[in-house]
């Protein structure tokens, strides 16, 4: 896609918002409601199918459509959305599953649980712009492979969280591991994001990436408690609770080490280019004012 292509798109994709909105609604309602296995919840993961290929089929289709699928022409682009919905569904399924183990097992208060969660925050707002300039000289290769094996390292520690855990031994140690690896791989991944398309495409580009990382959480936490069985009464047995997110852990780091390997494909750097409208070059080294820009909007995310 060019730089034109997209700035000559002036109207709003009312269809293909519609389906993209309707296909997630559907699959969330079926993934929440699929131990009942009736004919709505059934209906509703037909629907959810059949709205995803018409949403796709409509952006293809249309003249001013909502998300492109030529912008997927990029390997680099399309990649890093694939390592974005993998560490996104770990992340989703990992702050929603621990919040509840700390207070359905560890006892914890609903307000003791979220200020328990806030050190990965804290180093996420303190070091995410270092990083992402870190990653200019290393290039994206090796943050979006060590950032998501670090992160998975930090959940499995999680299962030291249990009836008697110590948030000092127990809770803070896998936070700060996990908060590490997302300062290593959030910055990086938008800043290679941006670099992967014209600079024109950048906002398309974020809200694309974005997307894909809200979509990714909302079915990560709609899934994964059925997939590790986790059903109403869990929610009410401390054992019970604590056995599936035993379960769950694993599952969520294995996401993001599906996300590493993906990694792994990427090139150790972008070669520039010249831009023709900036005269600079687009790709790694991006700006620092930028790459700051951007990393932190990533940590307020």
């Amino acid at each position: 896609m060019t730089a034109t292509d997209t700035g000559s798109r002036r109207g709003f994709d009312i269809a293909g918002a519609v389906l993209g909105a309707l296909t997630l609604a559907l699959a969330t309602y079926a993934l929440t409601e699929a131990r009942t296995a009736g004919p709505v919840v059934l209906a509703a993961a037909a629907g959810s199918v059949a709205a995803g290929a018409a949403f796709v089929l409509v952006e293809r289709r249309s003249s001013d459509p909502m998300m492109p699928l030529s912008i997927f022409s990029s390997r680099q682009f399309t990649a890093i959305n694939v390592i974005t919905l993998c560490a996104y569904a770990g992340l989703g399924g990992f702050f929603f599953l621990t919040a509840l183990q700390l207070q359905i097992v560890a006892g914890y208060s609903a307000l003791a649980a979220g200020a328990a969660m806030l050190p990965s925050t804290v180093l996420m707002l303190l070091f995410s712009s270092r990083s992402g300039m870190l990653a200019q000289r290393l290039g994206p290769r090796i943050p979006l492979t060590v950032g998501p094996l670090v992160c998975g390292a930090g959940m499995l520690m999680t299962a030291r969280v249990g009836t008697h855990a110590s948030y000092l031994s127990d809770v803070l140690p896998a936070l700060l591991v996990m908060g590490t690896g997302m300062v290593v791989m959030v910055a990086p991944l938008t800043v290679t994001l941006l670099a992967s398309v014209q600079a024109a495409d950048a906002g398309l580009a974020s809200g694309v990436n974005n997307a894909a990382a809200r979509a990714a959480g909302l079915v990560s936490v709609a899934a994964l408690p059925l997939l590790v069985g986790m059903g109403p009464d869990a929610y009410r047995s401390p054992a019970s609770f604590d056995a599936a997110f035993g379960r769950a852990m694993p599952l969520c780091a294995g996401l993001l080490a599906i996300g590493a390997a993906v990694a792994l494909t990427l090139p150790r750097r972008t070669a520039g280019t010249a831009h023709p409208r900036h005269g600079r070059a687009h790709g790694w080294p991006m700006e620092p004012p930028l790459v700051s820009r951007f990393a932190h909007h990533q940590a307020l995310d």
